[in-house]
């Protein structure tokens, strides 16, 4: 298994070359927005993984409250940067299409995957029921959070537009101050809870010293040990240039993202869904799927939960703070489309069903992957925006 995460790493550094390639594309050849679109795509990839990498090396160094706190932050931070991009863009669909993306990606197609993976190795595999259910119930009432500003729309249609800028802006503070208890329930009062995998013994599910491996999103590795030897200030600057890459492609990728759907006959709500959600937890969804594969299920669900809870909490609360400052067109508020919607509250509710019983096998993978690949084939026929 040591040889396949070396191998998996190695692989996601390759991937480092398309950075250069999109620059001289886009600076120098000006290349055709749609190529423009799929070299950064993949840029993103590699340069996300290499944030949350540094992050996590950063974590080790500062101890536990810092750690959990940083990695809780940045657990989402590419996803966020390519957000803030297209905010500036006025691209507000795409902007709540990722948040949507991100939400059931991490729910129904990484935790599938890795339930998938880990079920063909290993006949059943547990995890802790009550840190699984809590983080599942806490996803439903952020899912709530998400559902009303829409279902407050359909009721009074569009007579009310100041009124529901005020309630995503009240609701949003409401998610935000959910998202600091839920860090401070999952960092110090219950971080027990999330110590490591109870039934596998494999380990601490953070890896290290430890670092509980929380719901709000912190991603365990396999070589976290070898972290603390490195100097912080080496992480800092892997951190800061990452960042700096990340916010690079991003400015490419969405520039090129509304071209290229018209070109290839797709929403600018099935680019943000599937496409950018995708490539802005790809890093992540590796680790899930190798956290499975190594029977440690504890550290896989709270990636796949922890990480849908902080978009929820975390990520579109402060969009929709910073669409006051930077967003063009006006505030953005929490109104998302009704199959949205619908795709938030299934995977949630799917989410919690699954954490109940506290074990997982590949069928339930499968019939994960299946309800993702039915939303997936309903966002790519939704029908384009006036």
């Amino acid at each position: 298994m040591a040889k396949r995460l070396i191998s998996a790493e190695n692989v996601l550094n390759l991937l480092l070359v398309f950075v250069p390639i999109a620059m001289v594309m886009e600076w120098v050849l000006h290349s055709p927005p749609m190529w423009i679109f799929v070299i950064s795509c993949l840029a993103v990839i590699p340069l996300a993984g290499q944030m949350g990498h540094a992050t996590e090396e950063i974590a080790e160094r500062v101890g536990e409250g810092v750690g959990g706190l940083l990695n809780a932050t940045f657990g989402n931070a590419a996803e966020l940067i390519i957000a803030i991009v297209a905010l500036r863009a006025g691209l507000y669909d795409l902007v709540k299409a990722s948040i949507t993306g991100s939400i059931i990606g991490n729910l129904l197609l990484v935790f599938g995957l890795a339930t998938l993976v880990g079920g063909l190795r290993f006949e059943t595999q547990r995890f802790n029921r009550t840190a699984a259910s809590l983080g599942s119930t806490l996803l439903v009432l952020s899912a709530v959070g998400l559902v009303v500003p829409a279902v407050f729309h359909m009721l009074v249609g569009n007579t009310a537009t100041a009124a529901e800028r005020n309630l995503s802006l009240e609701i949003s503070i409401v998610l935000i101050l959910t998202y600091i208890a839920s860090l401070w329930f999952t960092l110090r009062t219950h971080r027990h809870l999330y110590m490591g995998d109870a039934h596998s013994g494999a380990g601490k599910a953070a890896g290290a010293e430890g670092l509980p491996a929380t719901v709000a999103g912190v991603a365990p590795t396999a070589g976290a040990a070898a972290h603390a030897h490195k100097p912080l200030g080496k992480s800092i600057g892997k951190l800061l240039i990452a960042t700096v890459g990340v916010a690079i492609m991003a400015e490419f990728l969405v520039a090129a993202a509304t071209e290229t759907a018209e070109s290839l006959g797709w929403s600018e709500i099935f680019v943000g869904v599937i496409v950018v959600a995708i490539i802005g937890n790809a890093a992540e969804h590796s680790t899930a799927i190798v956290m499975a594969a190594k029977n440690r299920m504890d550290a896989s669900i709270n990636i796949a939960v922890g990480s849908s809870i902080q978009v929820a909490l975390f990520v579109a609360p402060v969009l929709v703070f910073l669409s006051y400052f930077i967003g063009k067109g006006g505030p953005m508020d929490l109104i998302f489309t009704p199959l949205e919607v619908i795709a938030v509250v299934a995977s949630a509710g799917i989410m919690a069903f699954c954490a109940n019983d506290g074990e997982s096998h590949w069928m339930e993978g499968v019939q994960l992957l299946a309800v993702y690949i039915i939303l997936g084939i309903a966002f790519f026929f939704l029908p384009h925006a006036p």
